[in-house]
């Protein structure tokens, strides 16, 4: 790698970390930290242990959700092989950009173990987009089943935009005029390996277009991933003695996981907790009380992150022998 794109490459986690800390700094300076750590103390421990079990079952579908396109690609492995590689994106997730920084991993490891690169990294992407199109129906759904509670104009412009971001990249994706249109703007000789890379990965995923019954497969485990993931954080608000209306965890979360894909922190850290405090605060929640949500939905996160990096470094010596073995 050359020095100017390693200084590069350092200089923009650098820039990462300096924006977690600094919106963790500016965040702990407008809250009562001495309020907020005795909400978190004194939270309801059955409570607490049945947000963390809803929080669990999320990951549980999404491992699922992945296997079905491996397979449909006809990448054919264990389930147990799949969670070793699922695990490590989960572990490398805390530490870095945004939260798809693991589907990286997970997208290197299985591509080495089967010499299936583009395959691979094909059902990453489709799982990714898969869960943001979730992600976009429940938030759409929420605000027109909560309109009456929820009329921000700001709210409803963000659900808006990133609805318009899912129908681009369905139509890119799905459509191969406009593809080839989009392909063009790589077209230069410094560019030629990612115009190739990126049309090879496109074809991989074009497949799926005559797999429509895959695809709602697909769209059903993400929009119950992305039910799941808002009934923990209202169970996890109920345990920590906060009492609102359900549908805006509904609506928030998931403008909160879209903010946080933005690549601008460290597994979306910092990043976070300001969407959280600024979308709960326009329905009158206090700042320090949406604050320890955010808080203990990181270390939850902190804690399945663990629980992955366990389970992939003590495979690290089955993975290598696996590794020799498809040479």
């Amino acid at each position: 790698m050359p020095v100017k794109e390693r200084r590069g490459k350092v200089l923009s986690v650098f820039l990462r970390i300096s924006i977690s800390i600094i919106l963790l700094i500016f965040l702990f300076r407008q809250v009562d930290k001495k309020s907020l750590f005795n909400i978190i103390r004194g939270a309801n421990p059955w409570l607490l242990l049945s947000s963390f079990l809803v929080f669990c079952l999320t990951y549980i579908i999404s491992l699922y959700r992945w296997e079905m396109l491996l397979k449909a690609v006809h990448v054919h492995l264990s389930i147990k092989r799949i969670i070793i590689s699922f695990s490590g994106g989960l572990f490398f997730n805390l530490f870095l950009p945004s939260t798809i920084g693991g589907d990286l991993v997970r997208s290197f490891d299985l591509a080495r173990h089967t010499n299936k690169p583009k395959e691979v990294v094909a059902t990453v992407l489709l799982d990714r987009i898969s869960g943001y199109a979730g992600l976009v129906c429940v938030a759409v759904s929420a605000l027109l089943l909560g309109y009456r509670l929820i009329q921000d104009k700001i709210v409803i412009m963000i659900i808006g935009l990133i609805t318009a971001v899912l129908i681009l990249i369905l139509l890119v994706i799905f459509n191969n005029f406009l593809f080839a249109k989009v392909n063009k703007f790589l077209h230069s000789p410094a560019g030629n390996k990612l115009r190739i890379a990126i049309r090879d990965t496109h074809q991989e995923m074009y497949y799926f277009r005559h797999h429509k019954l895959i695809l709602l497969l697909n769209l059903i485990y993400s929009i119950l991933i992305q039910l799941s993931a808002p009934l923990s954080f209202y169970l996890l608000a109920l345990a920590l003695g906060i009492r609102t209306e359900a549908i805006y965890f509904f609506t928030f979360f998931p403008l909160v996981g879209a903010i946080t894909l933005l690549p601008i922190s460290i597994g979306g850290l910092g990043l976070r907790d300001a969407t959280t405090i600024y979308f709960f605060s326009k329905v009158g929640m206090a700042k320090n009380l949406a604050f320890a949500i955010s808080i203990t939905v990181f270390f939850f996160t902190l804690i399945i992150g663990a629980i992955g990096g366990i389970i992939y470094v003590f495979t690290l010596h089955t993975r290598r022998i696996q590794y020799h073995q498809t040479l």
